[in-house]
């Protein structure tokens, strides 16, 4: 309407200022706790990540028990996924597999049907293709007396499911089953260990919470991997248990078996637990490696005939070979040797932490406690229910007339329980008023007046009251024995301690790993038979050896193709000389020795030398280095006169010579007893001297002025060569007869060509 005054304020946006920083902050600390807390990291009660504890609760609410038919492991991911862990179902499923494989649990808690992948790295089937049930143990030490209150429950990711915030384990599943997982900023690597150790290590620490870590290690010697192998640091491990950190190193075993024709099979048996998987693949590449570089030269076929009986991985190896020598190559070379990182961090107390294998036990028996308090606090409030019921039963068998008088007389149902209860009589009919009042003075609980009621007249028989009265007395028993095991701490031990042995008993499980102090494996490289090979080396850096026959037959083929040629021994050395003005050295045994069309191995990879960074101008036989001088020449026109010897050297990177800023070594040319030097230059000077006029100098000199440059100009190539054998060269697309140039003095310009 017109005139009407609007009186309603605009809405006002709230604002509020933050911290970027500050919310950041805040926010991946958020997020770092919940992957810490609600998925990476299990809790030390259970021994169980989340998702572990969801898929087994999820598989007890199935019903799909150890004594069920299997269901599709597609049903229980879906199922665990939908009600608990919205995390996607692969997490679920790689979860289930893993608790179902018995080479990476020593107490698996899923029996898994069908294809639930190898040792040897190969993966499960797809889900839907796999079936799956709940393992005996799982039921009995991990899923028993859910239905109890022992433990609380809390909302699921909806609010729509309640789900155990742990599992009432009654066995220390942390320790034997061992735990992996990677955080936020931390992760735990927790070994695996004998489940008859682990349950007499926990029931020491009940029986003397005391007991030091030494005393639990003569109980539980140390872990016992499902692989089995050799712990060879055992005087490591009461610091690694005290900790709760450190390394534990792991040694596959081995034995020997006669082979054919003489040879000696050295058989890997059992193999380190980190080598699992992937692992075992990579040790069959490594070992043939150590053949195909030439580190031994005794293996003769090496084969891998593990099965379901378990690993046989099969070394060939020759006649002559020293097996015990050959053991420790493989250990120092290979992951048969290998260390397990022990991290035992797990939840506690709501919060991770770092324990101690004393912590973690300790942590179990408090658990153990409080589980086995809660289960009999509710059998008692049970029992005493029942005996309530029961009394009031017995008690109503006795008058029994009375109540069916009560009964019969009764208009209603609420009529006849208030006579029972408060000992209304009113609107009841009695036969006489004496039956009135003892009506009047019956007490019944309201429990036992429903029992009452709901009673059948079956019960009457004489044989079921004589059954009433025994199953009393049985519930009198059980309140009295319920009490004193809540009572008494001692009875409760006891009580607990009976029922951890029954588990030890039920599933007994031999030690697989052996524990031991070992000294470190050393192994002596067997030298060859010291012989003449030919280093060559192409223009690309694929370098290797030939033998001399083969290089005489091939001589001009061989000569065209590689950039650098000479003969050295099989025992030494090749020094290779930079631009840069470093040498490196190359052991010729670790370069291959080929065939001619054989490509090589490229220098990179088997020296410091790299070659995005500097270019190899010479290469030298370090067994001849104490016959030559070397002449250095470098771009900006020094020269120099090194005496081989300097450049015998063990280390694999050494300085060869002092450069000035800028400068580069143009040629490093082994003296012979050449007698002439010419130095030319990108401008077409050359310069030819005697070879006299260069000074002998140390390794770290520079060297001196050979031949004076333009600004513009710079040394590009070097000959040496005596007076009579002057050769002729092509530069710069001129044929230029070295012997005709007049010599000149060094330090001088030289002649244009």
């Amino acid at each position: 309407m017109a005139g009407k005054k609007n009186t309603e304020e605009p809405s006002r946006e709230k604002i509020i200022t933050s911290e970027y920083s500050e919310l950041m902050q805040k926010s991946y600390i958020d997020y770092a706790m919940s992957v810490i807390i609600a998925r990476a990291l299990p809790d030390v009660r259970d021994g169980l990540k989340p998702v572990q504890r969801r898929t087994l609760y999820d598989m007890e609410e199935l019903g799909i028990h150890w004594n069920s038919p299997y269901r599709k492991s597609a049903r229980i991911v879906g199922d665990t996924m939908g009600k608990y862990h919205p995390h996607g179902d692969s997490s679920i499923y790689d979860a289930l597999v893993v608790m179902a494989q018995d080479f990476k649990k020593t107490l698996p808690l899923v029996d898994g049907h069908g294809n639930f992948g190898t040792i040897e790295g190969d993966s499960a089937a797809a889900m839907r293709y796999t079936e799956a049930r709940l393992q005996k143990v799982t039921e009995e030490a991990m899923l028993a007396d859910l239905n109890r209150g022992v433990v609380d429950f809390g909302p699921n990711f909806d609010e729509t499911e309640q789900e155990p915030l742990v599992l009432p384990c009654m066995i220390p599943n942390f320790l034997i089953n061992g735990s992996e997982g990677i955080a936020v900023g931390m992760a735990t690597s927790t070994p695996t260990h004998n489940p008859g150790e682990a349950i007499d290590a926990e029931i020491a620490v009940m029986e003397n919470p005391d007991i030091t870590t030494k005393e639990l290690l003569r109980i539980m010697p140390g872990p016992d991997f499902p692989t089995g192998g050799i712990v060879v640091n055992k005087q490591d491990l009461p610091e690694i248990y005290e900790t709760g950190t450190g390394k534990i190193r792991l040694r596959g075993c081995v034995t020997t078996e006669k082979g054919k024709n003489g040879h000696v099979n050295l058989v890997v048996t059992q193999i380190p637990y980190t080598m699992i998987g992937t692992g075992i693949a990579k040790f069959l590449a490594d070992v043939a490696a150590l053949s195909e570089n030439h580190v031994t030269s005794d293996i003769v076929d090496i084969s891998n005939q593990s099965s379901k009986e378990g690993i046989r991985i099969v070394i060939e190896l020759k006649k002559d070979t020293d097996v015990s020598n050959f053991e420790n190559l493989l250990y120092k070379k290979t992951k048969l040797e290998d260390t397990f990182g022990v991290n035992m961090l797990a939840i506690h107390n709501g919060r991770p932490e770092t324990m101690s294998l004393k912590d973690v036990l300790r942590a179990n028996v408090e658990f153990s406690f409080e589980v086995t308090r809660r289960k009999y606090e509710n059998l008692l409030a049970e029992e005493k229910k029942k005996r309530e019921i029961q009394e009031g039963l017995i008690k109503a068998v006795n008058v029994i007339d009375l109540v069916i008088e009560i009964l019969r007389g009764s208009k209603s149902r609420q009529q006849a329980k208030d006579c029972l209860v408060f000992g209304k009589t009113d609107g009841i009919r009695f036969k006489t008023s004496a039956n009135r009042a003892m009506a009047a003075q019956l007490q019944f609980t309201e429990p036992q007046a429903e029992a009452i009621l709901n009673m059948r007249l079956y019960k009457l028989i004489g044989l079921e009251l004589d059954a009433l009265v025994k199953e009393h007395e049985t519930t009198v028993a059980n309140i009295y024995n319920y009490e004193e095991i809540l009572e008494k701490k001692s009875v409760m031990t006891a009580v607990i301690k009976k029922q951890l042995l029954a588990f030890k008993a039920a599933y007994p499980q031999p030690r697989k790993t052996k524990i031991t102090d070992a000294e470190a494996a050393v192994y002596v490289e067997k030298q060859p038979e010291e012989a003449d090979v030919v280093f060559v080396m192409d223009r690309f850096g694929y370098a290797k050896t030939l033998d001399l026959a083969t290089y005489e037959r091939n001589k001009e083929a061989a000569t065209e193709a590689n950039k650098f040629l000479l003969v050295c021994r099989n025992t030494g050395r090749v020094c290779l000389f930079t631009d840069m003005g470093n040498l490196y050295t190359v052991k010729v045994q670790d370069l291959p020795l080929s065939k001619l069309r054989d490509k090589g191995k490229p220098i990179d990879n088997i020296s410091a030398y790299d070659s995005t960074k500097e270019t190899i101008v010479c290469a030298a036989s370090q067994s001849d280095l104490n016959l030559y001088r070397f002449l250095f020449v470098t771009k900006n026109g020094l020269v120099k006169l090194t005496d081989g010897g300097e450049f015998d050297v063990s280390r694999r990177a050494v300085a060869a010579t002092s450069l000035e800023e800028g400068d580069l070594v143009v040629a490093v040319l082994p003296v012979t007893g050449q007698n002439q030097l010419v130095l030319a230059t990108e401008g077409g000077y050359m310069l030819k001297l005697d070879l006299d006029e260069v000074s002998l100098q140390k390794r770290n000199a520079k060297g001196i002025a050979g031949i004076r440059l333009t600004k513009e100009d710079a040394v590009e190539d070097a000959w040496i060569f005596a007076k009579r054998e002057a050769p002729t060269i092509t530069f710069h697309e001129k044929t230029i007869d070295l012997g005709s140039l007049r010599t000149a003095k060094r330090g001088t310009r030289g002649s244009k060509q």
